[in-house]
């Protein structure tokens, strides 16, 4: 059985050296889907009778390790050397600073390197994190599947 939460957050980024309008600094309202796989629980009298995992349970989790940390910031590439000094200068600024530049094929295969491992067998239900599909925009998207 699949199942599926999804989240939404804002954050800013920039691509530096896209073609286009994408190197300039600018922000999205980005959704994550969290997709897991396991056996439905069938225990009588328990909570998550019938539930892969409680949906409750899959938004705390995404929301503690992802996010919560990039909500509301600047999601910026370690080597964009001039963007990572310029907000570094700014008192209290949000910054999330990744090793890898934040497209949305980068971000969706970041957030599934986060979650894998916090989605695992929790329930000894073979419970397993499948999929993290990142929108950038409500008409692009990438997926990171597990393989």
């Amino acid at each position: 059985m699949r199942i599926t939460r999804r989240l939404e957050f804002d954050a800013g980024h920039r691509i530096p050296d896209h073609a286009s309008q994408c190197r300039h600094l600018h922000g999205h309202r980005y959704a994550i889907e969290i997709t897991l796989s396991g056996e439905v629980i069938e225990t009588p009298g328990q909570a998550i009778t019938g539930m892969v995992m409680d949906f409750g349970e899959v938004k705390a989790i995404a929301r503690e390790h992802v996010v919560d940390r990039w909500d509301h910031a600047f999601l910026v590439y370690r080597g964009d050397t001039a963007v990572a000094e310029f907000l570094a200068g700014l008192p209290g600024h949000k910054t999330v600073v990744l090793d890898v530049v934040p497209t949305a094929e980068n971000l969706a295969r970041e957030a599934f390197r986060i979650l894998d491992a916090r989605y695992r067998d929790t329930y000894g239900n073979q419970l397993q994190l499948e999929r993290v599909r990142l929108y950038e925009t409500p008409n692009c998207w990438a997926d990171a599947e597990r393989e």
